[in-house]
């Protein structure tokens, strides 16, 4: 909400203790937003429409035969833009949350709920798929609000049955899509082939998940940007009067009111805003975004959109309300990036690099070295000792690997127990070897040795373990 020193006596504000779409006896208010219409809406839609596509094709891309995304958690494989990750690369994906959650408070910091209005996936479903179907089968905002207040006649039933049909139709396809997206696409046809019977387990999940689905995009709506996402709630911490937000410029739209060709509202000098309320009548969350910053604003920018045109049709300049900062219409100004944004762009930028350094060094095959347990050191004949080991060797790349297992040192010899190192692309497999030390090089009762992974003669991963001796040396 705006302070009071930057209101004018004429400024028509509600100051509110409750959720917009919640009325004074605690009763839902049913959100009935008139469809947008204007530049803003349309690159919105463009993005939508892109979003969803790669959404609903994604599974089905494939890259040298594998899934180009998949996030297959039971079995612990990932493959994130065709490049396969195992769980050896936690130390990756621990960066990229960090990351993430950086570049989250930095660009809520700079340019506010952005995200929510153009990119959340709760605000794509709801505005430009489940909406749509909605403004389709029951017509306008003015239609569908007839269309609840009506008896539940003929008309009223076979247009709720068609629209809650095609919603939970759509939520069906959107979870089977995230299903695809774990098990991959040739699982999913070959369970869905099978009938849900001999996968009651998985058929459970998919009904409940689409029911959930149907749920929150048929009833619970814009609540779930006001009472459940965390983000929304968070904003509150990292807004402040620098961050770039969907704000009313009340300099100069007050003091508002209809404009007349009056001798009296000549002498009285009216702001640009004409009280149309053609701002509230399209916000899909139901508050009149000239009452200031609020916490169900999702920055969609509908409102920009239904105030230009009725500023265009006054032949008035656009921008009545646009992005801009509280502090840049109290002050006239509109710079966006202070010392916090600077600071925060500089440290992600840092973290960035990190992570572009730590991706690119991922090693072809990634070694992991134990000694076999209960085991220490053994004699091996009358001059060396010896120790067991298991190495796991899991394969990242697309192509099989025939590797050997070298000592970078040779004061030592390693043995592999059993046939070759044949590893399948994206394949674990596990091999059993010796270290044999001669007694004479042992100088201490553990010695740090390092192991080289081949292909070829190249190099392609190294790894370090230890070599236990006896506590008393005597040679």
């Amino acid at each position: 909400m705006k302070s009071d020193n930057v209101l004018t006596k004429s400024a028509t504000v509600s100051y509110r203790d409750q959720l917009g779409t919640i009325d004074e006896r605690g009763k839902r208010i049913w959100i009935f937003p008139k469809r947008p219409k204007g530049s803003l809406y349309t690159y919105r839609s463009i993005l939508a429409g892109i979003l969803l596509t790669l959404l609903l094709i994604g599974p089905w891309l494939r890259y040298q035969g594998e899934p180009f995304m998949l996030f297959n958690i039971p079995e612990r494989r990932f493959i994130l833009f065709g490049q396969l990750f195992w769980p050896q690369d936690f130390h990756l994906f621990v960066w990229s949350l960090i990351s993430i959650f950086v570049f989250v408070i930095l660009f809520t910091v700079i340019f506010g709920r952005v995200f929510c209005g153009w990119v959340c996936p709760q605000t794509i479903f709801l505005e430009f798929v489940f909406r749509q179907i909605e403004y389709l089968i029951e017509g306008s905002a003015q239609q569908q609000r007839k269309l609840a207040r009506q008896e539940w006649d003929f008309e009223k039933i076979w247009k709720k049955s068609l629209k809650h049909l095609l919603f939970f139709t759509i939520s069906l396809i959107i979870i089977h899509t995230f299903l695809a997206y774990i098990i991959g696409t040739d699982t999913l046809l070959t369970m869905i082939q099978q009938g849900p019977l001999t996968h009651i387990k998985v058929f459970t999940a998919v009904v409940l998940f689409s029911a959930v689905f149907y749920f929150i995009y048929s009833f619970f709506r814009e609540q779930v940007c006001t009472l459940v996402c965390p983000y929304g709630r968070l904003q509150g911490a990292l807004l402040d009067n620098k961050s770039i937000v969907v704000a009313y410029d009340y300099k100069r739209g007050e003091p508002r009111g209809r404009r007349t060709k009056s001798k009296q509202d000549e002498a009285f000098r009216r702001g640009d805003c004409i009280d149309c309320f053609a701002c509230v009548t399209v916000c899909p969350t139901g508050i009149d975004i000239r009452n200031g910053t609020q916490l169900e604003c999702i920055n969609c920018t509908a409102c920009i959109d239904a105030c230009n045109a009725v500023m265009k049709r006054l032949k008035l300049p656009k921008g009545l309300i646009r992005h801009t900062s509280e502090e840049n219409i109290a002050q006239g100004t509109t710079h966006i990036f202070n010392a916090r944004s600077i600071a925060y762009t500089v440290f992600l930028t840092i973290l960035l690099v990190i992570a572009f350094v730590m991706f690119s060094m991922r090693s072809e095959v990634e070694t992991t070295v134990l000694r076999v347990p209960g085991t220490m050191f053994q004699e091996y004949g009358p001059d060396s000792f010896s120790n067991v080991y298991k190495a796991q060797l899991v394969n990242k790349t697309r192509k099989t690997q025939n590797l050997q297992m070298k000592l970078n040192s040779e004061a030592a010899e390693l043995i592999v127990i059993g046939d070759p190192i044949l590893l399948e692309s994206g394949k674990m497999t596990e091999v059993n070897f010796l270290i044999v030390m001669p007694k004479k090089q042992l100088q201490s009762s553990s010695v740090k040795i390092e192991i080289g992974v081949y292909e070829s003669d190249r190099q392609i991963s190294t790894t370090q373990t230890t070599f236990i001796g006896p506590n008393s040396l005597d040679h």
